[in-house]
């Protein structure tokens, strides 16, 4: 029934003008509208709206990813841009901090302004 519609993403803000900086100046997203309930950005051809919240509540797992072609890349390239990727016990990451998961794929994670956690994934090799 909702083969054929656009996704849009959701994801929770404290601070729209904090996770505003992060999501338009870091993240390199559009902004597409502006509110004082929420900002809506173009994540390559998705919208994204950041609701604003008057608490977040934390989730244990990744709210949102993003596939990329070169992980290590995009990791310097955010480590450039202030972000820190997060480790996790039991878990083995390499110096970059990616994990390589059974099927393949790398990943790596990391955390918005809000403590929402963020991913990056590169698909395995074909």
């Amino acid at each position: 029934m909702l083969g054929d519609a656009d996704l849009v993403a959701f994801t929770a803000s404290r601070n729209l003008e904090v996770s505003g900086r992060f999501y338009g100046d870091v993240l390199g997203f559009r902004l597409l509208e502006a509110s004082e309930f929420a900002n809506a950005y173009d994540a390559n051809g998705t919208q994204l709206r950041v609701t604003l919240v008057d608490r977040v509540s934390e989730a244990p797992y990744t709210v949102l990813g993003w596939r990329v072609l070169d992980i290590v890349a995009t990791i310097r390239a955010l480590r450039q841009a202030g972000v820190v990727f997060q480790r996790y016990e039991g878990m083995t990451q390499d110096e970059f901090d990616v994990w390589i998961a059974p099927g393949g794929s790398r990943v790596a994670w990391f955390a918005d302004p809000d403590g929402n956690v963020l991913s990056l994934q590169q698909p395995p090799p074909v």
